[in-house]
């Protein structure tokens, strides 16, 4: 029996590239940095993506260490990517618009062998719901209003 969530957000411009997202009862500023043209009034898209990975492998580590019982003491993410940003301009066409890799480093502070450590982030990999829309394609419709 699976157990379905919806999640659900709204956005809308502010002023120039600043956005206003909402989920539930929270705000999100997103902007550009002064550099790209924003306001650098809060963190890019990009940056709120590798936010939402991060996030959700600490959140999942912990999950996993609660069931399992895990001496795990702390969790900590470390995220890079890089990408071709000529295509998000529109100056190029040859390159994808997202990035080409994106490495995550993933600090379990605990009492485990390496390889008890290792297991334990590949099993956060294969829950995580973040990561999984990261390593695979989710179809996505857009509805014009």
């Amino acid at each position: 029996m699976s157990t379905i969530k919806t999640v659900h957000l709204t956005a809308k411009q502010v002023d120039g590239f600043k956005i206003e997202a909402k989920a539930r009862n929270h705000a999100m500023i997103i902007d550009q940095p002064e550099a790209g043209g924003g306001s650098d009034g809060g963190p890019t898209p990009l940056e709120y993506q590798f936010a939402s990975l991060a996030s959700c492998v600490i959140t999942i580590g912990h999950i996993i260490a609660r069931q399992r019982r895990l001496p795990v003491r702390d969790i900590g993410v470390d995220i890079e990517g890089n990408l071709d940003t000529e295509v998000f301009l529109g100056k190029s066409t040859t390159a994808r618009a997202g990035f080409t890799g994106i490495k995550v480093c993933v600090s379990v502070d605990a009492d485990m062998t390496q390889a008890e450590k290792d297991q334990f982030v590949a099993d956060i990999d294969r829950r995580c719901p973040i990561s999984d829309n990261v390593h695979n394609t989710t179809p996505i419709t857009f509805v014009v209003s």
